[in-house]
C-alpha cells in the first residue's frame, strides 16, 4: 500500500532506519575471564561521554559487565570488519574469543578489561547505571579515558543496517563555520 509517495515498511524492520553508530567491540574481564563481543545498539547520550549500549540478556557478556561494571569499547575500522561481523556469531561462554580471531589485548590503565590492539579507538568505561539492563538490556556508562591509534592508516569505521549490510565512513565535509553555537567543541 502507498500514501503519497510513500510505501508501508514492516514496523519489525523500522530500525534499519535508525540503526546507530559505529559497531563496536566491547571487551569486560570478570573473575580471571576476559571477552568480547560484537556490538551495534550504542547511543552517546553527552558530550562526557556518557554511553548507552544495549545488550541482550542471553548475551555472556550481559552478566560480566552486569557483574563488573566496566569494559572497553574498542572501535574497529573496516580493515577488521569481517572479523568483527565473525566474533558476533559466537559466544564467549565456551571459546576464548582473543585467541579465536587473534586479537591482542592490551592493559588498560583504569579499567581490568583489556584494550584492543586492533581498533581504532579504545574508550575505558564504567558502567554508572545497570538500572534498565534487566528490562531492556541497557547500561549506561560513562568514558572514562580514550586511547586513539593515530598512527593507523585505515580510518574508516562502519555502521551496520541491522540486515547484514553495512555502510562505511566515506567523504567528511567540513562546516565548522556553521556551527556558531557550538565553539567549543571545534
Amino acid at each position: 500500500m502507498h500514501y503519497h509517495n510513500f510505501a508501508e515498511f514492516a514496523i519489525d524492520k523500522t530500525f534499519q532506519f535508525i540503526e546507530p553508530g559505529p559497531v563496536l567491540l566491547l571487551a569486560t574481564q570478570y573473575k580471571q575471564k576476559t571477552n568480547v563481543m560484537t556490538l551495534s545498539w550504542s547511543t552517546l547520550f553527552d558530550f562526557t561521554p556518557q554511553i548507552g549500549c544495549v545488550l541482550s540478556p542471553g548475551d555472556y557478556t550481559f552478566e560480566m559487565l552486569k557483574a563488573a561494571k566496566e569494559c572497553v569499547l574498542g572501535i574497529p575500522a573496516v580493515d577488521i570488519m569481517e572479523k568483527t561481523v565473525q566474533i558476533g556469531n559466537c559466544s564467549g561462554k565456551d571459546a576464548d574469543k582473543f585467541k579465536i580471531f587473534n586479537l591482542t589485548p592490551l592493559p588498560a590503565k583504569i579499567v581490568k578489561a583489556p584494550l584492543i590492539k586492533e581498533c581504532l579507538v579504545n574508550i575505558e568505561c564504567k558502567v554508572t547505571d545497570t538500572s534498565l539492563a534487566d528490562r531492556y538490556g541497557l547500561f549506561v556508562m560513562d568514558g572514562v579515558k580514550t586511547w586513539f591509534d593515530e598512527n593507523r592508516i585505515e580510518k574508516r569505521t562502519f555502521h551496520a543496517n541491522g540486515d547484514g549490510t553495512f555502510v562505511i565512513d566515506g567523504e567528511t565535509k567540513n562546516l565548522k563555520h556553521l556551527m556558531t553555537k557550538w565553539q567549543i567543541f571545534i
